[in-house]
């Protein structure tokens, strides 16, 4: 810093709210085992005495940890909030917002969902069930059965072939963000596809590429699974993205298939890098 320059620009301060800092606290308390699932927090009257603030500032707290789904409470129980079990739907609400009101373009949620889904099928390749495989292969089947229906049909069965395949993952993350993103993805083009005069052949092409999937996991090949499920959300959504915003989808194609070379699937082209 010369001596020319002057201090830096601070910004403005944001006040903190006081039912922020009861959440915190009760958020903590979770965190660090104090506080358990299935035990109850104290009375609305004794939280109020013990954090020094008004009713209103407490139930304001409440009300945002009950629609974190952190905690539980019955009108005209005299016991205190019930702690619930850890569920995904919070987490499912907090991604839901990230990707619909912070602008997250459909290149990144591509994207993303290419490394999800890749890595689903990997796992799912290595740990399914004899039982998880045949929930998977009735997905597929419905599919097959739904292209008849229409797309709404075709898009539930397809949810259901991605569910049951991050279900046998056996990662919970995994199940919450796939899914999440892949409504959010869909609710982005659906109605492109609902109108596109060859919507029976992107069906038709789409359940190609799933039972390509199906086939290595059955296989057990996590490695062939996951490369090919990463050219196939390639192959489906890149039309819909400006070319300029591709290079992070190539790169993900590049990389996998420089690291485990396989099997060409068929109708596979070069990629080229729209630099």
């Amino acid at each position: 810093m010369t001596g020319d320059e002057g201090p830096r620009a601070f910004h403005k301060v944001q006040p903190v709210r006081l039912y922020q800092t009861i959440v915190d606290q009760i958020e903590q308390a979770l965190a660090s085992g104090e506080l358990r699932p299935g035990q109850r927090l104290p009375s609305e009257r004794e939280l109020v005495s013990q954090f020094g603030a008004s009713r209103g500032t407490v139930r304001e707290a409440l009300r945002v940890l009950e629609s974190n789904g952190v905690v539980r409470s019955r009108p005209g129980d005299p016991r205190g909030p019930e702690i619930l079990p850890f569920s995904s739907q919070g987490i499912a609400k907090q991604l839901t917002r990230l990707t619909q009101v912070d602008g997250i373009g459909l290149a990144e949620l591509v994207s993303f969902r290419m490394i999800l889904d890749s890595s689903a099928n990997l796992l799912a390749a290595q740990l399914r069930t004899a039982e998880e495989l045949a929930a998977i292969e009735a997905t597929v089947a419905a599919m097959r059965d739904a292209i008849r229906d229409g797309y709404q049909a075709f898009s539930e069965a397809d949810v259901a072939f991605h569910d049951a395949i991050a279900m046998a993952s056996r990662n919970s993350l995994i199940q919450v963000c796939n899914h999440v993103v892949r409504e959010v993805v869909l609710s982005l083009i659906s109605d492109k596809i609902v109108q596109s005069p060859n919507s029976q052949a992107l069906m038709e092409r789409s359940l190609r590429h799933h039972e390509d999937v199906l086939a290595q996991i059955r296989a057990g090949d996590g490695i062939t699974a996951a490369r090919i499920s990463r050219r196939n959300l390639y192959d489906y959504y890149a039309d819909y993205i400006p070319e300029e915003e591709r290079r992070a989808l190539i790169a993900l194609l590049q990389e996998q298939e420089q690291a485990a070379p396989g099997p060409t699937l068929s109708g596979d082209t070069a990629i080229q890098d729209p630099r």
